[in-house]
């Protein structure tokens, strides 16, 4: 699967040019945008989606306004494009925002002795922009998230004190949103089989646990607070606009009942699948923290174990619960875990509701089949 690419194209002062003739590149992925960069005729910056001929991604033909770097010595094709501002558009996906988070980049490695050699713009959309930036002194990534994403600095600044290693290296961050992370050698995890996630699983056990006494700490940093009935009235303020009150009825009582099996609140990934772990053999990474809030740690492996046939899943909660059994004598992990499955798929369609009320409405269709498909998995499970 391939897409079709057209680039809008402002000069740095926003000012419209026109578009460049539609091209093809290889990965379907519309957030992708590496080889979108390298396959146009001129040097730019993709700033943001404006829209796809398809109702969701990844292929088909897609729209992005992009950033030319200079003078445009290409031919133009004419288009009108409505350009205002949006109150919730991300910084970088306006003109001159990804120039500016490039200067604080630079900036900042220059500080730490790295300079910057070369500079490649990977990925832009509402949950990010990434760019990576080589040097004569290795390789960093610029990552810049939104304000409901702003924690995730704080998170791996104190993961780096208890768990080193186990999770990327924070080099800078301006506590806005940008943060410079240190490379790590390998490869996304996604087609990781069940040695590898009972592995992944085993890592992050011990993270949660080494994590327990940080909790209070991470929620004064800004890590979502989501325990207990915390989880319940964000699930049902996240969800009020998309009318699931059937689905919410017992909630409190269903979490006062797990509160009962005795597992404590800890550190929680929130996006736990093997594509947020890179890994090259020696060594396992656990990326992409943005999603985390403290709460409860079921909602982790249930992640790990989705899309995984029965008998590698039952392999993978069973050792879950074991652990937490052998760290939380008299605990009950297994009866959690099945009183939480409902409540994992309404917290996802909280997230992802969450996620199209903070989003300016052209970005909103990476995400907008989530919602429904969450809830309708939630009303497929045992009550």
């Amino acid at each position: 699967m391939t897409r079709t690419v057209t680039l809008v194209l402002v000069d740095p002062a926003g000012r419209l040019l026109g578009a460049l003739p539609p091209y093809d590149v290889p990965t379907p992925w519309w957030q992708e945008v590496e080889s979108v960069v390298r396959g146009a005729p001129i040097e730019v910056t993709v700033l943001r989606l404006l829209a796809g001929e398809r109702p969701a991604p990844p292929g088909g033909a897609v729209t992005y306004l992009a950033e030319a770097a200079g003078p445009v010595r290409v031919p133009l094709v004419p288009v009108s494009v409505e350009l205002a501002p949006h109150p919730l558009r991300a910084p970088w996906a306006e003109p001159g925002g990804p120039a500016a988070s490039l200067a604080w980049a630079r900036a900042a490695l220059d500080r730490l002795g790295r300079p910057v050699a070369e500079v490649a713009q990977q990925r832009t959309w509402n949950l990010s922009a990434i760019w990576r930036l080589d040097g004569p002194r290795g390789t960093a990534w610029l990552k810049q998230v939104p304000a409901f994403f702003r924690h995730e600095a704080a998170v791996l600044r104190r993961l780096d004190g208890v768990v080193p290693g186990l999770v990327p290296t924070l080099l800078a961050d301006d506590g806005d949103g940008r943060m410079l992370l240190d490379h790590v050698p390998g490869e996304d995890r996604y087609a990781a089989d069940t040695a590898e996630r009972q592995a992944i699983a085993a890592d992050h056990h011990a993270l949660q646990v080494r994590a327990l006494p940080l909790a209070d700490d991470l929620v004064a940093a800004g890590v979502p607070d989501l325990r207990g009935a915390g989880l319940a009235r964000w699930i049902r303020a996240a969800l009020a606009p998309h009318a699931a009150p059937a689905l919410l009825d017992g909630l409190e009582a269903r979490l006062e009942e797990v509160r009962r099996c005795g597992l404590p609140d800890t550190l929680v990934h929130g996006d736990l699948h093997p594509g947020n772990v890179r890994g090259d053999g020696q060594r396992r990474v656990i990326i992409d923290w943005g999603d985390s809030i403290v709460g409860h740690p079921a909602f982790d492996i249930l992640r790990l174990t989705e899309r995984v046939d029965p008998a590698a899943a039952s392999s993978l909660l069973a050792a879950w619960s074991a652990r937490w059994r052998a760290s939380v004598p008299g605990c009950d992990p297994e009866r959690a875990v099945e009183l939480l499955r409902p409540v994992a798929a309404l917290r996802l369609a909280a997230v992802y509701a969450a996620f199209l009320a903070g989003i300016e409405p052209s970005e909103r269709v990476y995400h907008e089949a989530d919602v429904p498909d969450w809830l309708a998995q939630a009303a497929a499970l045992p009550g």
